[in-house]
């Protein structure tokens, strides 16, 4: 069987672009399909300045989140990637086979690194090194697909090329992933700034939907939502952004075609009105779910301690063989 690994990083409160683009599918097709693992990637959130309080809350957030969103643990994997040893050992095989170029000429290192210069400050080491748990991550679980975005396609070809090259060198090790990019993912913008996606960590929140916002909070920031100059409801992203990210988001909470949507409409009013009350109803079940997990802690705890100990089965005999591979004596 065809295994899948995907992770979601808690330095924020998750998102409708969260749901929409990546959580959804896991639910509805990937954990149906394939042997898949679903990990809160915490060891990343470290890589920027933190609040070591704010991320325990938001990784057993984002974990409960993931639950109530349908993820089953009968048949799939949810675990919490620092509950499993074996990403941190893996990891710095990677560094060791990894260069200095690779990593500086990541996209997102470069961009922050730059943002931080410019501020007078520095970035911290494990942002440069990071790929290099990400590949640790993927390859230890021999995984064949990582559905990604946009933003980690690039982080996974770095995998792939680690994957390769320590096989060549040392024998084969791993399994060389795949990126996968779903063609049913939605692509969520920011309702107040249409050209920059819908992220957890944004600073601004008046144009993010959060998952557990209330319904109230949900339909006041759809009907602020920025659009377009003019009144005709068209479906057209490059030119009328805003418009477009309205019809996007209605058409993945209703199953429908933006393009067919948009011939329906003959004001933003109703388009919004529409929309805020679909991601209302869409939203409702995750919401109601989050709320019986919260009271009942100890299921939450149960689920991860079982998928780490499933996770560690399924990582270890992979992360022992690459470390002989290498060249180091085994533990005694």
């Amino acid at each position: 069987m065809t295994r899948i690994f995907s992770g979601i990083k808690p330095t924020g409160h998750l998102t409708l672009g969260n749901y929409l683009g990546a959580v959804r599918r896991w639910v509805e097709v990937d954990q149906h399909r394939a042997d898949a693992l679903f990990c809160v990637v915490d060891l990343h959130a470290l890589t920027v300045d933190h609040d070591p309080g704010r991320v325990r809350r938001l990784s057993r957030q984002a974990a409960t989140l993931l639950l109530a969103a349908g993820l089953d643990p009968g048949r799939c994997t949810v675990f919490v990637q620092s509950h499993v040893d074996e990403h941190a050992r893996l990891s710095y095989l990677m560094e060791c086979t990894a260069t200095d170029g690779e990593m500086r000429r990541m996209i997102q290192y470069k961009e922050k690194a730059a943002r931080e210069q410019q501020r007078g400050g520095s970035v911290r080491l494990s942002l440069l090194t990071y790929p290099a748990l990400m590949a640790a991550d993927i390859l230890a679980y021999q995984a064949d697909e990582v559905p990604v975005g946009d933003d980690q396609t690039q982080h996974v070809e770095l995998a792939r090329d680690l994957a390769v090259r320590f096989n060549q060198r040392y024998g084969h090790a791993f399994t060389v992933p795949r990126a996968v990019r779903p063609q049913v993912a939605a692509r969520v913008m920011d309702l107040q700034d249409p050209a920059s996606k819908m992220g957890k960590s944004h600073a601004a929140t008046a144009g993010i939907v959060y998952l557990l916002d209330e319904p109230d909070v949900i339909r006041r920031k759809v009907m602020r939502a920025v659009t377009d100059s003019g009144s005709e409801v068209a479906y057209e992203p490059d030119t009328r952004p805003g418009v477009a990210n309205l019809l996007d988001i209605l058409a993945a909470c209703t199953g429908s075609s933006p393009e067919e949507l948009a011939e329906g409409y003959d004001s933003y009013g109703a388009l919004k009105k529409d929309t805020a009350e679909a991601v209302v109803e869409v939203l409702r079940p995750l919401r109601e779910r989050h709320g019986e997990l919260c009271a009942d802690p100890g299921q939450v705890d149960r689920v991860l301690r079982e998928g780490a100990e499933r996770a560690r089965a399924l990582a270890r005999p992979t992360v022992d063989a690459a470390y002989s591979a290498i060249g180091l004596l085994p533990a005694l």
